[in-house]
Protein backbone atom coordinates (compact mmCIF):
# COMPACT_ATOMS: atom_id res chain seq x y z
CA UNK A 1 0.00 0.00 0.00
CA UNK A 2 1.46 3.40 -0.92
CA UNK A 3 1.99 6.36 0.89
CA UNK A 4 -0.99 7.98 -1.16
CA UNK A 5 -3.29 5.34 -0.10
CA UNK A 6 -2.42 5.00 3.18
CA UNK A 7 -3.14 8.84 3.72
CA UNK A 8 -6.75 8.34 1.76
CA UNK A 9 -7.26 5.35 4.21
CA UNK A 10 -6.63 7.38 7.32
CA UNK A 11 -8.63 10.50 5.95
CA UNK A 12 -11.76 8.02 5.91
CA UNK A 13 -11.27 6.78 9.48
CA UNK A 14 -11.05 9.98 10.52
CA UNK A 15 -14.64 10.51 8.95
CA UNK A 16 -16.13 7.65 10.22
CA UNK A 17 -14.51 8.52 13.61
CA UNK A 18 -16.38 11.58 13.88
CA UNK A 19 -19.52 10.05 12.49
CA UNK A 20 -19.75 6.98 14.59
CA UNK A 21 -20.46 8.87 18.10
CA UNK A 22 -23.22 10.94 16.64
CA UNK A 23 -24.97 8.14 14.88
CA UNK A 24 -24.64 6.72 18.36
CA UNK A 25 -27.11 9.20 19.94
CA UNK A 26 -24.05 11.44 21.41
CA UNK A 27 -23.63 15.19 21.00
CA UNK A 28 -20.77 16.74 20.05
CA UNK A 29 -19.41 20.13 21.96
CA UNK A 30 -16.88 22.13 20.30
CA UNK A 31 -13.44 22.96 21.83
CA UNK A 32 -11.47 24.61 18.94
CA UNK A 33 -8.96 21.62 17.99
CA UNK A 34 -10.69 18.85 19.77
CA UNK A 35 -14.66 17.58 19.71
CA UNK A 36 -16.03 15.90 23.05
CA UNK A 37 -18.44 13.52 21.81
CA UNK A 38 -21.33 12.91 25.32
CA UNK A 39 -23.70 10.05 25.33
CA UNK A 40 -27.60 11.36 25.36
CA UNK A 41 -29.40 9.34 27.89
CA UNK A 42 -28.57 5.35 27.70
CA UNK A 43 -25.42 4.04 26.60
CA UNK A 44 -21.55 3.31 26.04
CA UNK A 45 -20.07 7.00 26.82
CA UNK A 46 -17.56 8.13 24.39
CA UNK A 47 -14.42 10.07 24.51
CA UNK A 48 -12.75 13.30 22.87
CA UNK A 49 -10.84 13.64 20.09
CA UNK A 50 -9.06 15.92 17.22
CA UNK A 51 -12.10 18.26 15.65
CA UNK A 52 -12.05 17.08 11.78
CA UNK A 53 -10.29 18.83 9.91
CA UNK A 54 -9.43 20.97 13.08
CA UNK A 55 -5.77 22.46 14.03
CA UNK A 56 -3.42 20.59 16.33
CA UNK A 57 -4.72 20.49 19.72
CA UNK A 58 -2.80 22.12 22.60
CA UNK A 59 -2.58 21.38 25.90
CA UNK A 60 -4.57 23.85 26.94
CA UNK A 61 -7.10 22.63 24.71
CA UNK A 62 -6.93 19.53 26.40
CA UNK A 63 -7.21 21.02 30.29
CA UNK A 64 -10.31 22.49 29.24
CA UNK A 65 -11.98 19.30 27.60
CA UNK A 66 -10.49 17.29 30.89
CA UNK A 67 -12.53 20.07 32.79
CA UNK A 68 -15.28 19.59 30.92
CA UNK A 69 -15.55 15.56 31.38
CA UNK A 70 -14.81 16.34 34.99
CA UNK A 71 -17.87 18.75 35.23
CA UNK A 72 -20.41 16.35 33.24
CA UNK A 73 -18.97 13.21 35.43
CA UNK A 74 -18.01 11.12 32.38
CA UNK A 75 -14.66 9.33 31.51
CA UNK A 76 -11.36 11.82 31.08
CA UNK A 77 -10.60 9.66 27.50
CA UNK A 78 -9.05 10.95 24.20
CA UNK A 79 -9.04 8.80 21.36
CA UNK A 80 -7.11 9.60 17.96
CA UNK A 81 -4.62 7.74 15.38
CA UNK A 82 -0.79 8.97 15.97
CA UNK A 83 -0.09 9.03 12.32
CA UNK A 84 -2.63 11.93 12.04
CA UNK A 85 -2.64 14.13 14.95
CA UNK A 86 1.14 13.19 16.28
CA UNK A 87 1.49 16.01 18.65
CA UNK A 88 -2.04 14.83 20.71
CA UNK A 89 -0.08 12.90 22.46
CA UNK A 90 2.44 15.22 24.24
CA UNK A 91 -0.46 17.55 24.93
CA UNK A 92 -2.26 14.64 26.85
CA UNK A 93 0.35 13.35 28.83
CA UNK A 94 1.39 16.65 29.80
CA UNK A 95 -2.30 16.68 31.27
CA UNK A 96 -1.22 13.54 33.43
CA UNK A 97 -3.30 11.27 31.66
CA UNK A 98 -1.71 7.44 30.23
CA UNK A 99 -1.50 6.82 26.64
CA UNK A 100 -1.70 3.32 25.38
CA UNK A 101 -1.29 2.11 21.81
CA UNK A 102 -2.88 0.16 19.36
CA UNK A 103 -2.41 -1.37 16.09
CA UNK A 104 -4.76 0.02 13.65
CA UNK A 105 -5.63 -2.66 11.17
CA UNK A 106 -7.60 -2.65 7.87
CA UNK A 107 -8.94 -5.73 6.07
CA UNK A 108 -6.39 -6.15 2.80
CA UNK A 109 -9.41 -6.09 0.10
CA UNK A 110 -7.31 -9.16 -1.94
CA UNK A 111 -7.49 -11.58 1.55
CA UNK A 112 -9.12 -15.14 0.40
CA UNK A 113 -12.07 -14.85 2.96
CA UNK A 114 -11.75 -17.08 5.66
CA UNK A 115 -14.23 -20.52 5.85
CA UNK A 116 -16.91 -20.14 8.24
CA UNK A 117 -16.15 -22.19 11.53
CA UNK A 118 -18.76 -24.56 12.55
CA UNK A 119 -19.39 -23.09 16.17
CA UNK A 120 -19.99 -19.55 15.18
CA UNK A 121 -23.15 -17.93 14.03
CA UNK A 122 -24.59 -13.96 13.58
CA UNK A 123 -27.29 -13.18 16.18
CA UNK A 124 -30.23 -10.96 15.59
CA UNK A 125 -32.22 -8.53 17.94
CA UNK A 126 -34.13 -11.53 19.64
CA UNK A 127 -31.60 -14.25 19.93
CA UNK A 128 -32.02 -15.32 23.39
CA UNK A 129 -28.30 -15.60 23.69
CA UNK A 130 -28.04 -12.53 23.11
CA UNK A 131 -27.66 -11.16 26.75
CA UNK A 132 -24.89 -13.62 27.39
CA UNK A 133 -23.25 -12.58 23.68
CA UNK A 134 -22.75 -9.03 25.22
CA UNK A 135 -21.57 -10.24 28.44
CA UNK A 136 -18.74 -12.20 27.46
CA UNK A 137 -16.87 -9.37 26.18
CA UNK A 138 -16.64 -7.68 29.88
CA UNK A 139 -14.92 -10.92 31.23
CA UNK A 140 -12.75 -11.29 28.29
CA UNK A 141 -11.62 -7.73 28.39
CA UNK A 142 -11.21 -7.98 32.61
CA UNK A 143 -8.24 -10.16 31.61
CA UNK A 144 -6.40 -8.74 28.81
CA UNK A 145 -3.72 -10.51 26.06
CA UNK A 146 -4.11 -14.28 24.64
CA UNK A 147 -3.51 -16.76 27.53
CA UNK A 148 -5.60 -19.10 28.70
CA UNK A 149 -7.25 -18.02 31.60
CA UNK A 150 -10.21 -19.03 34.34
CA UNK A 151 -13.16 -16.97 33.82
CA UNK A 152 -15.74 -19.33 32.10
CA UNK A 153 -19.08 -20.65 32.28
CA UNK A 154 -19.52 -20.28 35.97
CA UNK A 155 -18.64 -16.77 35.77
CA UNK A 156 -20.41 -15.70 32.57
CA UNK A 157 -23.48 -17.37 34.14
CA UNK A 158 -23.19 -14.65 37.60
CA UNK A 159 -21.76 -11.93 35.18
CA UNK A 160 -25.62 -12.45 33.39
CA UNK A 161 -27.21 -12.19 36.44
CA UNK A 162 -25.63 -8.81 37.25
CA UNK A 163 -27.71 -5.34 37.19
CA UNK A 164 -26.04 -3.94 33.98
CA UNK A 165 -26.61 -6.89 31.81
CA UNK A 166 -30.33 -5.97 30.72
CA UNK A 167 -29.01 -2.72 30.06
CA UNK A 168 -26.23 -4.11 27.91
CA UNK A 169 -28.90 -6.68 25.97
CA UNK A 170 -31.25 -3.39 25.22
CA UNK A 171 -28.80 -1.45 23.90
CA UNK A 172 -27.66 -4.04 21.27
CA UNK A 173 -30.72 -4.95 21.02
CA UNK A 174 -31.65 -2.12 19.22
CA UNK A 175 -28.84 -1.48 17.50
CA UNK A 176 -28.94 -4.84 15.57
CA UNK A 177 -32.44 -4.00 14.57
CA UNK A 178 -31.48 -0.76 13.37
CA UNK A 179 -28.87 -2.21 11.16
CA UNK A 180 -26.46 0.38 13.32
CA UNK A 181 -24.52 -3.03 14.26
CA UNK A 182 -23.85 -6.87 13.56
CA UNK A 183 -23.33 -9.14 16.27
CA UNK A 184 -21.34 -12.95 16.07
CA UNK A 185 -21.28 -15.68 18.69
CA UNK A 186 -18.95 -18.82 19.09
CA UNK A 187 -21.86 -21.07 20.51
CA UNK A 188 -20.90 -24.69 22.39
CA UNK A 189 -23.09 -26.71 23.80
CA UNK A 190 -25.63 -23.55 24.19
CA UNK A 191 -22.85 -21.46 26.02
CA UNK A 192 -21.62 -18.39 24.76
CA UNK A 193 -17.35 -18.83 24.31
CA UNK A 194 -16.75 -15.64 22.10
CA UNK A 195 -18.72 -12.79 20.38
CA UNK A 196 -17.82 -9.35 18.84
CA UNK A 197 -19.37 -7.02 17.04
CA UNK A 198 -19.09 -4.65 13.99
CA UNK A 199 -20.24 -1.20 13.45
CA UNK A 200 -21.01 0.44 9.94
CA UNK A 201 -21.33 3.91 8.70
CA UNK A 202 -21.67 4.01 5.12
CA UNK A 203 -19.05 1.70 3.68
CA UNK A 204 -17.26 1.40 6.39
CA UNK A 205 -17.23 -0.52 9.44
CA UNK A 206 -14.98 -0.99 12.53
CA UNK A 207 -15.25 -4.63 14.17
CA UNK A 208 -15.19 -3.91 17.93
CA UNK A 209 -15.44 -5.95 21.23
CA UNK A 210 -14.17 -9.10 20.04
CA UNK A 211 -13.30 -11.39 23.40
CA UNK A 212 -13.60 -14.92 24.52
CA UNK A 213 -13.66 -16.01 27.75
CA UNK A 214 -10.35 -16.17 29.04
CA UNK A 215 -10.96 -20.31 29.56
CA UNK A 216 -11.66 -20.69 25.89
CA UNK A 217 -8.88 -18.83 24.30
CA UNK A 218 -6.61 -20.22 21.66
CA UNK A 219 -8.91 -22.45 20.08
CA UNK A 220 -9.42 -20.59 17.27
CA UNK A 221 -12.77 -18.99 18.27
CA UNK A 222 -11.96 -15.00 18.03
CA UNK A 223 -10.93 -15.19 14.19
CA UNK A 224 -13.90 -17.62 13.48
CA UNK A 225 -15.71 -15.02 15.27
CA UNK A 226 -13.86 -12.02 13.61
CA UNK A 227 -14.49 -13.71 10.00
CA UNK A 228 -18.07 -14.09 10.13
CA UNK A 229 -18.43 -10.43 10.93
CA UNK A 230 -16.20 -9.20 8.30
CA UNK A 231 -18.21 -11.43 5.92
CA UNK A 232 -21.82 -10.30 7.09
CA UNK A 233 -20.32 -6.46 7.04
CA UNK A 234 -18.65 -7.24 3.26
CA UNK A 235 -22.41 -8.67 2.43
CA UNK A 236 -23.98 -5.63 3.45
CA UNK A 237 -21.74 -3.42 1.35
CA UNK A 238 -18.86 -2.68 3.41
CA UNK A 239 -16.29 -1.14 1.22
CA UNK A 240 -13.44 -0.71 4.23
CA UNK A 241 -13.17 -3.21 7.21
CA UNK A 242 -10.89 -2.20 9.90
CA UNK A 243 -10.29 -3.00 13.67
CA UNK A 244 -8.00 -1.55 16.38
CA UNK A 245 -5.92 -4.72 18.10
CA UNK A 246 -5.45 -5.09 21.52
CA UNK A 247 -1.55 -5.42 21.18
CA UNK A 248 0.90 -7.18 18.97
CA UNK A 249 0.40 -10.65 19.96
CA UNK A 250 -3.50 -10.56 18.81
CA UNK A 251 -2.63 -8.05 15.64
CA UNK A 252 -0.53 -10.97 14.56
CA UNK A 253 -3.69 -13.20 14.64
CA UNK A 254 -5.89 -11.04 13.14
CA UNK A 255 -3.06 -10.76 10.45
CA UNK A 256 -3.97 -14.35 9.46
CA UNK A 257 -6.97 -12.98 8.37
CA UNK A 258 -5.95 -10.74 6.04
CA UNK A 259 -5.63 -7.25 8.39
CA UNK A 260 -3.07 -5.26 7.67
CA UNK A 261 -1.48 -2.57 9.84
CA UNK A 262 -1.58 0.79 8.92
CA UNK A 263 -1.36 2.94 12.02
CA UNK A 264 -1.47 3.72 15.42
CA UNK A 265 -4.43 3.59 17.51
CA UNK A 266 -4.10 5.94 20.76
CA UNK A 267 -6.71 5.98 23.63
CA UNK A 268 -5.08 8.43 26.78
CA UNK A 269 -7.15 8.09 30.37
CA UNK A 270 -5.90 8.52 33.63
CA UNK A 271 -3.29 6.60 35.38
CA UNK A 272 -4.57 3.29 36.85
Amino acid sequence: MTDHMIDSLLSELERYYDTVPRVGGARAEDFGPLTLFVQEGGGWPYYARPALGGPEATAAAVERVLARQRELKVPEAFEWVAETSPSLRAAVEAAGLHVHAHPLMVLDPSAVPVPAHPEVRLLGADDPLLTAAVTVPTLAFAAPGTAIGEAGPAELAAAMAGPDAGARRARVSEMLASGRTGMAAAVRDGVVLCSGQYNPVGDVAEVVGVGCLPSARRQGLALGVTAALVAQALERGARTVFLSAGDEDVARVYGRIGFRRVATALIAEPPA
